[in-house]
């Protein structure tokens, strides 16, 4: 397979440059693709800058891949050359572990092999993973997406990951008719959880620092948007939801969470805070048998659902494509909350 272009960065504060990486001739069981689109997640900021551990330079980021195969090994049966495919955070674990075995291949329990991340990880063959900045990929057939034909592959992109974060917990945790459901911020995760929550039925709220995106959470189906500046509103707030979705990473309040909840009601956290701590009163969650949770993607059974409820549904992300050049750019918009509400990279302009 020869080399392909990708874009790389080599330091915490580094920035992304025009590079080269090889790619794997497929095995038996294995298909390469070009990589149509790449979504870019807040987790490839965190990686590249040295803010989530170990990083492995030179760095090729992206886990919302979407693309065409054009290549397969000699025994794939799932898929064939022209198929529309996508790839989510893993591209491989041990297949084997009760978790492998059930479907949840993102809790893979092998000790010596677990799941391996599309990028900042080692492979089964010794090498680092290098993700969607990149123009191809190659990938076991079971770690594959079959993207909708109703779906376009840059807005199938970003729901590898960010599609998946949202619908898994929601689903996991009884969103639908007769449930109330706020989504804590409406960004790259949110404005998703939003989406899901409406179409599983139940009644969504959208809860914001400011009213700025208030428009867009009500088109998105939100029955409602809320500042949680707004003392009086939040007050009226207390007790009524029985699921709250937080996307956000820092600056969250869980026990002023808590006391939105209805008893038995569930906070799922999406967002990791920088420092990876957070307090609560335990008196507020004892009182009304209240949970908090945590979410983690999903396996690719589950992410291929959630294609396929997005297809029927009519659901797709609100994204912003973008050409490879500017991704320095867009890493610095995202995190001043400046993109609305996903950035994707058509990956035709790598070689520009």
């Amino acid at each position: 397979m020869p080399d392909v272009i990708a874009y790389a960065i080599d330091s915490p504060t580094g920035r992304y440059e025009k590079t080269t990486i090889r790619r794997r001739v497929p095995g038996p069981t294995e298909v390469y693709f070009e990589i149509a689109y790449a979504g870019i997640c807040h987790s490839d900021i965190h990686t590249a800058r040295g803010e989530w551990g170990k990083t492995l330079y030179p760095l090729v980021p992206g886990h919302e891949i979407a693309g065409v195969i054009t290549e397969v090994g000699s025994e794939v049966t799932e898929f064939a050359v022209g198929d529309r495919v996508g790839v989510g955070c893993f591209v491989d674990s041990c297949r084997e572990c009760e978790m492998c075995e059930a479907g949840e291949e993102n809790f893979c329990l092998s000790r010596t092999h677990g799941t391996v991340g599309t990028y900042n990880a080692i492979g089964r063959d010794g090498e680092p993973t290098a993700g969607g900045y990149s123009q191809g990929i190659t990938v076991e057939q079971a770690y594959l997406m079959r993207v909708p034909d109703e779906m376009s592959l840059e807005h199938a992109a970003p729901l590898m990951c960010a599609g998946i974060t949202t619908y898994s917990p929601l689903k996991h945790w009884g969103a639908g008719p007769g449930k109330r459901v706020a989504v804590l911020g409406l960004g790259g995760l949110g404005h998703m959880g939003v989406q899901f929550a409406a179409a599983m039925g139940a009644d969504t709220v959208v809860l914001g620092r400011t009213l700025a995106k208030r428009e867009d959470g009500l088109k998105l189906g939100a029955s409602d948007y809320i500042s949680t500046q707004d003392a009086d509103a939040m007050k009226k707030l207390r007790g009524s939801f029985d699921i709250i979705l937080s996307t956000i990473s820092d600056g969250v309040e869980l026990d002023v969470l808590l006391g939105l909840l209805r008893p038995y009601g569930v906070i799922i956290n999406l967002g990791l805070p920088s420092d990876g701590n957070a307090t609560v009163n335990l008196g507020r969650l004892i009182n009304g048998n209240k949970v908090i949770a945590g979410s983690n993607i999903g396996g690719i059974r589950e992410t291929q659902e959630m294609l396929d409820f997005c297809a029927d549904h009519d659901i797709r992300p609100i994204i912003e494509i973008i050409p490879a050049n500017q991704i320095n750019e867009a890493y610095d918009n995202v995190v001043a909350s400046k993109v609305r509400y996903r950035y994707v990279i058509d990956n035709a302009t790598l070689a520009d």
